[in-house]
């Protein structure tokens, strides 16, 4: 399986933004996790980033967190998760980013979890709750077995504290959109393209935006900052209703990007 840097050039390649749909590992039960991965691999997207269930989610906001309780009331966790994923592993075709808080990471410990991860075609991390002064211990573990360590960069993040994300984070900067916590907004701060033309130039690596990105238009405006979008709440939102057409427009949104003129 080809890294998360790779997949996202060759979004590029192809004319694209990368698109990378966030999902609750679970939410329906854990059942619903390999149909629901297989059906956005068909739809085109460039990864997809597990979300897994946590009692105390402090990066997300009510519609994820909503989604975890669900999971959480079906049984679900980490290891389990992971179990699932191995079990059709040979059916995985783009990279899977698992999204997660450091707690369940070191209670199944760590050279134990990098195993599971490489079992079920984890290529990317993101722990939102360990700082890049105390992530040294996740790329040291986690690298040696070819997975990622994504950092987070914040809107209010000083260029210096910028400059050691972009050297530290690996695959993708993840670009924070907003202040706070996941979900849809209707409208963005002013000054987001300067904020990412900053960030493109200290980063040797893909910039991907995240948080609040909810609608086509979003993907297409957010997505012409930088290299391609994640999105969460909305995707999250979708497949909880059975909205397969959402999915599909929000995916489609962001093919053919790197021929428009950015909004």
């Amino acid at each position: 399986m080809i890294t998360l840097q790779q997949a996202i050039e060759q979004a590029k390649d192809a004319g694209n933004k990368a698109f990378v749909p966030y999902i609750m590992a679970g939410d329906g039960g854990l059942s619903t996790l390999q149909p629901t991965i297989i059906s956005l691999q068909k739809m085109g997207v460039t990864a997809i980033e597990v979300g897994i269930p946590f009692t105390d989610p402090v990066a997300d906001g009510p519609t994820i967190e909503q989604a975890g309780a669900r999971a959480l009331a079906q049984g679900v966790t980490l290891r389990n998760v992971l179990a699932a994923l191995a079990s059709f592993r040979q059916e995985i075709t783009v990279p899977l980013v698992v999204m997660t808080y450091f707690n369940p990471v070191l209670a199944y410990g760590l050279e134990e979890f990098a195993r599971a991860c490489v079992a079920g075609g984890v290529k990317g991390l993101i722990v939102p709750d360990v700082p890049l002064e105390e992530s040294a211990i996740l790329r040291q573990t986690l690298n040696p077995y070819g997975v990622d360590i994504v950092q987070l960069v914040s809107l209010t993040s000083p260029p210096a504290r910028i400059a050691r994300i972009a050297a530290a984070s690996q695959g993708f900067v993840y670009a924070v959109t907003v202040n706070g916590i996941t979900g849809a907004r209707a409208s963005f701060a002013d000054d987001l393209e300067g904020h990412f033309e900053r960030l493109r130039e200290m980063c040797h690596i893909p910039v991907l935006a995240g948080f609040g990105i909810s609608t086509p238009e979003q993907v297409v405006s957010m997505g012409a900052l930088g290299d391609g979008v994640i999105v969460g709440s909305a995707i999250v939102t979708a497949l909880h209703e059975g909205n397969v057409a959402k999915v599909e427009a929000l995916v489609a949104a962001s093919k053919g990007l790197m021929e428009k003129s950015p909004l």
